[in-house]
């Protein structure tokens, strides 16, 4: 799994402020990495987890998945908060899982120029992660749900597809040079 530059971000470097989803199945990091990654490009973060509504935390706590109609509020929710901190000339980084190719052309309908940034990772270190994780709504039987339903960035997409496997800081690193070359 090395880094992968699908569609990368283009303009000059500093002209736009980024848009960024880090995405990926439960247990990839992303968290850990759009909370480094917003901090290393001096912008906010958005905890897409934080924007599920109740009813769809309980529903994964209890073991379902969730379905393409119970995504839509909370894709929307993630599109509306990208999209109003681009429009305040905020850069930011979210954090969603953006399993499907019709919920990442959800989010860039917000907004046109989002990238995303694909925590790649396999079946069993996401289990074991997602297994070993405290205080979060997310049981490990649903990982193999996500995977399920994945489809990875085609390179069409504004994509960037970095191994999930290395450390944060070395992702961090990584996503930076690629989004600053671009």
């Amino acid at each position: 799994m090395d880094e992968k530059a699908a569609q990368a971000p283009t303009g000059a470097p500093g002209s736009v402020p980024p848009a960024i989803v880090v995405m990926g199945v439960a247990g990839c990091g992303k968290s850990a990495v759009g909370i480094a990654l917003a901090a290393a490009l001096g912008v906010i973060f958005i905890e897409g987890d934080r924007l599920h509504p109740p009813e769809n935390v309980a529903r994964m706590a209890s073991g379902e998945p969730l379905t393409d109609q119970l995504r839509e509020g909370w894709l929307n929710a993630i599109g509306e908060r990208v999209a109003a901190s681009v429009g305040q000339g905020q850069g930011v980084v979210a954090a969603c899982s953006a399993l499907k190719r019709s919920y990442r052309d959800r989010l860039s309908g917000f907004c046109p120029g989002l990238v995303f940034l694909y925590l790649e990772i396999d079946p069993a270190t996401a289990r074991h992660r997602v297994g070993n994780r405290k205080g979060h709504f997310m049981p490990a039987s649903l990982v193999d749900s996500q995977f399920a339903i994945l489809e990875p960035p085609a390179a069409e997409e504004r994509a960037l597809t970095l191994d999930a496997t290395r450390p944060v800081g070395e992702i961090v690193a990584a996503a930076v040079r690629l989004i600053r070359r671009s």
